[in-house]
């Protein structure tokens, strides 16, 4: 969706940044590289990181990117759990559209791979 959205609006982007590379993240986006930290750290639980990169994020983006910023990290953990318990495949056409960036980015190599593409 990152990347449809960047063509739509002719952003340039690099999609490595949703897999951590902060440089990578700040192309394009503004405040990218303190947005893919706080991400980062939300998704994995980071008790130790996640203060930092939200107080980060509040100090370069102000109050209202880092609220906006944590509901929607909240409402994609609860898609992906929801996702993930149920095993909802993506569809054929979903996969076809997803499969350079899922090969780009490893994303086969994550153990919830085997429960969302189609084979």
């Amino acid at each position: 969706m990152l990347r449809a959205s960047a063509q739509t609006s002719e952003t340039e982007i690099d999609i490595h940044g949703v897999g951590g590379d902060a440089d990578s993240a700040a192309l394009g986006i503004e405040f990218g590289a303190q947005l893919m930290q706080f991400a980062e750290a939300v998704a994995n639980r980071d008790q130790e990181k996640l203060p930092e990169t939200r107080q980060a994020l509040l100090d370069v983006a102000g109050p209202r990117v880092l609220v906006d910023a944590a509901g929607v990290a909240a409402n994609f953990q609860r898609m992906v759990r929801i996702a993930d318990s149920i095993g909802i495949p993506y569809d054929d056409t979903t996969s076809d559209m997803s499969r350079e960036v899922r090969e780009d980015l490893d994303l086969n190599s994550f153990a919830s791979a085997q429960h969302t593409f189609a084979s």
